[in-house]
């Protein structure tokens, strides 16, 4: 496979070329959705090579009975997974005798686009059957943003060198499984198949969790552009509906079919109603029409890009890279929902079940909280809140009492579903993300009154976890945490993870700060929290007694904090001394070797350095990267935008840029070898905060002021980016020799630039 296929362009993912190595890597980086649904870039015609068909529905998902060598009391039942869909895509297509197949027809002018300015994904490709017969094949589909729940295609088929027949075989297949399915079962039972004139519908429910899905199609065609009519010809299987419709049509002349889908779930509408709205859907958009809808599609990404995009100019691989980062994060998660969330491969994959994730919360906040309006972040923290009573029960089921609470490592309905032990178990590190996404919310909107409405509440049952969790050491007359995993999932089973303790302390002292801010301002909600959560002083004294006396392992000579007791144990070589053979570890080495090694997968130490940056030193944030990054293998896709943003922060431009472009073309370059299982969604958020944060230093500290130190790479002209700061829009420009902010709002912004506050009145540019 060719891993650099992908042609650079500053607003579209283009191949060009057809290669069958690159289909299912293809099928993820060209994927497409609105937030609700999503579906890899599947052909639409059969296809007999190697492909990953997918289809997704937002919250719909299966319990997947838990697979595991050795079973661990307090394991999970099941693993949640995201369920591959009904596929409404498919449309046979069958020239003469002969069916349309990429993998057996000689492909030439091959060209796919994913035109991320206007949220489109189109095809041509001129095809040589193995009977002689060559047609030119042209088709576009989205999903749209204004309709959520319809896509649609245009298919069109050119005769070259022939005049005959075409078959147009449109199609809902409802049997599809699961790639990752444990047991290999069929997660969906159908329930009907409705046949209509031109138009059909599968109603399925799926098993055990009992989601009611309607799939449901409409068709029409053109001839040469003019609307024809076709005799339909019916074909109802078990678990599919097709229509067949044939047409004769002379060499140089076209024909399309047009063809629109939906999905309608009970997540939005009630069992009876299921199959009446799927109907209505399509029928609608078949009135509406294909060009119609294709332009209220560019019209909702023109709106999106107004506060998202970035620009950069002279280097067109970054450029790409951003954009294509931004466009899959909103492609996944718009925030108008809060019963959902952002699952590690949105809709372009089912690897890790498609759940929730502690990325949400550490990585993709920043993102929604900038460039949509503040109350599509609170959805991602309400989702968290509305799953308390779950994360309460999955501690209990560890030992823990008294309303602590275990947030999920990943969920779909707020129960753990992991079932590594190391990871379900240990990697309790999770628990500080959901504190540090409040108070990162906080900070950045100002909206304090969040924790005593929401937030307190799941801040009180987290510091109680911590106070359970740890234990005093006599040894060391300090607190200790034992039988950890940290971010870095090469070490397991580790005591005292740097990252891990500094978060509980952390969690601790600001659930306090916070509880003291609720009980003085907000007496009514305070005493509403108290009463229910039977919080008294005495146990927060207890809290505070284990964050004030919490051990941090440390080594005087390096004068650097410890990732872990022992680390220094470990022979301590830099990852620029493994042979490339050996890369990456992951899929090279054995895990007993991994856990032995001083290599890191990603920031670790270096995390609790990036969430709190402003409580260490210049010095100190130097010398703890300069001694971690060179032991990082970046076998994350987590790792490089942190380690990009603290190297603008220390003045390291060049790992900084190295970093960023890392993150920014993780997918696109496939560097981690594995861009065919779907894309990496919530780090594509790191990188839009590698430019925002990294480049451009924006930073809203505990003083709630927002400040910026713009840097930029020597490989850039320039770059902008736009920010939406407590309602405010702010534009930010930095060249190399200028930096520019314009104020887009009608009041008046405060700020600190390079340390020095300047004043931006409305609508006005200000030149630094």
């Amino acid at each position: 496979m060719n891993k650099n296929y992908i042609i650079p362009n500053e607003w579209s993912i283009i191949e060009e070329g057809f290669c069958a190595e690159n289909v299912e890597a293809s099928e993820s980086l060209f994927s497409i959705g609105n937030g609700a649904m999503g579906q890899r870039a599947n052909f639409e015609e059969d296809y007999s090579g190697n492909t990953f068909q997918g289809s997704y529905i937002g919250g719909i998902y299966y319990p997947d009975k838990t697979r595991v060598g050795w079973w661990k009391n307090g394991y999970p039942e099941y693993f949640a997974k995201v369920l591959n869909a009904p596929n409404w895509i498919g449309i046979g297509i069958q020239i003469n005798t002969t069916k349309l197949d990429l993998n057996t027809c000689k492909v030439s002018n091959f060209k796919r686009e994913l035109n991320m300015k206007e949220g489109w994904l189109s095809r041509s490709f001129v095809a040589k059957l193995p009977t002689g017969e060559q047609i030119e094949v042209c088709t576009k589909r989205f999903i749209s943003i204004k309709y959520n729940e319809v896509g649609a295609i245009a298919y069109t088929v050119k005769p070259l060198n022939f005049s005959g027949e075409i078959s147009f075989s449109p199609y809902i297949d409802a049997g599809i499984v699961n790639e990752d399915a444990n047991y290999d079962e069929f997660f969906w039972e159908i329930l009907q198949i409705s046949p209509e004139e031109n138009k059909g519908a599968i109603l399925s429910k799926t098993l055990k969790t009992e989601f009611h899905v309607a799939t449901a199609m409409a068709v029409s065609f053109t001839s040469n552009e003019k609307p024809i009519e076709i005799p339909q010809q019916t074909l109802i299987e078990e678990k599919s509906i097709t229509y067949s419709y044939t047409l004769n049509i002379s060499e140089g002349e076209t024909a399309t079919i047009y063809k629109y889908g939906s999905y309608v779930s009970s997540l939005n509408h009630s069992n009876e109603e299921l199959l009446d709205a799927a109907f209505k859907n399509v029928t609608e958009a078949k009135q509406i029409g294909f060009q119609q809808l294709l332009n209220s599609q560019i019209d909702s990404w023109k709106n999106i890009w107004k506060t998202a995009d970035i620009v950069i100019e002279g280097d067109v691989k970054a450029q790409q890279g951003i954009r294509f980062n931004i466009f899959q994060l909103n492609q996944t998660y718009m925030g108008t929902d809060a019963r959902l969330n952002i699952g590690p491969k949105g809709f372009t994959g089912e690897k890790y079940g498609g759940s929730t994730y502690w990325d949400t919360e550490a990585y993709c906040i920043p993102f929604y909280m900038a460039t949509k309006d503040a109350s599509v972040a609170k959805n991602l923290l309400l989702y968290r809140y509305n799953q308390l009573d779950k994360a309460i029960e999955n501690a209990e089921k560890l030992g823990f009492t008294n309303g602590a609470a275990l947030y999920p490592m990943v969920t779909m309905n707020g129960e753990e579903c992991h079932n590594e032990w190391e990871i379900t178990f240990e990697e309790i590190h999770r628990n500080g993300a959901m504190v540090y996404g409040i108070y990162n919310y906080v900070n950045y909107t100002q909206d304090f009154e969040y924790i005593p409405k929401n937030g307190l509440e799941v801040m009180i049952a987290i510091a109680r976890f911590w106070h359970q969790r740890a234990n005093f050491s006599e040894a060391k007359n300090k607190y200790v945490i034992l039988g950890v995993t940290g971010p870095n999932e090469y070490e397991n089973n580790v005591n005292n993870n740097f990252y891990t303790n500094y978060l509980a302390k952390w969690c601790i002292e600001y659930t306090v700060d916070c509880l003291n801010k609720v009980k003085h301002n907000y007496p009514d909600d305070f005493e509403r929290i108290i009463n229910k959560t039977n919080l008294k002083a005495e146990e927060t004294y207890k809290w505070l007694k284990v964050a004030e006396n919490m051990y941090f392992p440390f080594d005087a000579e390096k004068n650097i904090y410890l990732q872990q007791d022992g680390f220094l144990d470990k022979e301590i070589s830099s990852v620029d001394k493994l042979p490339i053979s050996d890369r990456p570890i992951n899929q090279k080495w054995s895990w007993d070797r991994i856990l032995r090694s001083c290599y890191i997968k990603q920031a670790d130490v270096l995390q609790g350095i990036f969430f709190f940056e402003n409580k260490f030193s210049k010095d100190e944030v130097e010398r703890h990267f300069d001694f971690y990054e060179p032991l990082t293998v970046h076998e994350s896709s987590l790792s490089p935008c942190v380690h990009s943003i603290l190297a603008a922060s220390i003045d390291r431009m060049p790992k900084a840029y190295e970093q960023y472009v890392r993150t920014s073309r993780l997918d696109l370059d496939d560097y981690n070898h594995e861009v065919h299982e779907g894309c990496h969604i919530t780090s594509m958020a790191g990188t839009w905060m590698s430019i925002v944060q990294g480049f451009g230093g924006m930073r809203v500290w505990d003083d709630g002021k927002l400040t910026f130190n713009p840097q930029i790479p020597k490989e850039w002209k320039s770059y902008s980016f736009t920010i939406n700061f407590r309602g405010s829009i702010i534009k930010v420009y930095k060249s190399q020799t200028a930096c520019k902010f314009f104020n887009e709002s009608g009041n008046e912004i405060k700020m600190l630039v390079n340390n020095n506050e300047i004043l931006i009145p409305s609508n006005q540019l200000v030149t630094v």
